[in-house]
């Protein structure tokens, strides 16, 4: 639902006359979300810690957490996933997870990306975070969309500079995993099981492609 009002928080009127105009601008207060608006997880701006409301700003097309106080409008970005391919010999290695989501499911060692990071940087810290192993970074493989829940996931081919790896703190296990032994049903997730399926199909091609995908 929409209704052209400003919430009553009973402070829209002592607001500075510069902040009030610019709420004037904007059309609608969200008190419902509908598919494609983002979703009302944010609740005290973080600049002042008034209260905050999904409205559409002037100029924009989607709803944002727009504090009523100081006129702040908090902006949320998709997330990047970021992990390696390690390879040894014919084989990769495979980490099983110690956490949930998916818990004591295999997949690639990766994880969110920090600030202040390449991608690259990214892969190679996950990497060494989840199965504490040293790699050779090598080039982008896959970079894939997922957009209902704002990520996309990015992995490299990586080559493993020895086999010292062990599980970290967030592995039960690692281990090197040949094509054929491969624990398909008890991979954690689809753009690792996609990225593997394409990376073993160009291992046995003798070709090396980018792989771009949407779920």
């Amino acid at each position: 639902m929409v209704r052209k009002r400003f919430p009553s928080y009973g402070i829209i009127e002592l607001l500075p006359q510069h902040i009030r105009h610019v709420l004037s601008a904007i059309p609608a207060i969200h008190t419902g979300v509908t598919q494609g608006q983002v979703e009302p997880i944010m609740n005290y701006c973080s600049e002042c810690g008034a209260p905050v409301a999904l409205a559409i700003p002037p100029g924009d097309t989607r709803s944002r957490h727009v504090c009523a106080s100081c006129g702040m409008i908090h902006y949320r970005n998709p997330k990047l996933v970021v992990g390696t391919i390690p390879k040894w010999e014919n084989g990769v290695l495979l980490c099983r997870r110690a956490i949930e989501p998916r818990y004591g499911k295999w997949t690639l060692p990766a994880g969110f990306m920090e600030t202040q990071e390449s991608t690259a940087d990214a892969a190679m810290r996950e990497t060494l975070e989840e199965a504490c192993a040293r790699i050779e970074i090598g080039e982008m493989f896959s970079l894939i969309d997922v957009p209902i829940i704002s990520q996309v996931h990015i992995f490299y081919r990586a080559r493993l500079l020895d086999t010292g790896f062990h599980p970290g703190e967030e592995s039960l296990e690692t281990e090197i995993f040949h094509e054929n032994r491969i624990p398909w049903n008890d991979i954690a997730f689809r753009t690792v099981s996609l990225t593997l399926r394409h990376y073993f199909a160009d291992q046995r091609n003798g070709s090396w492609q980018f792989h771009t995908m949407i779920l």
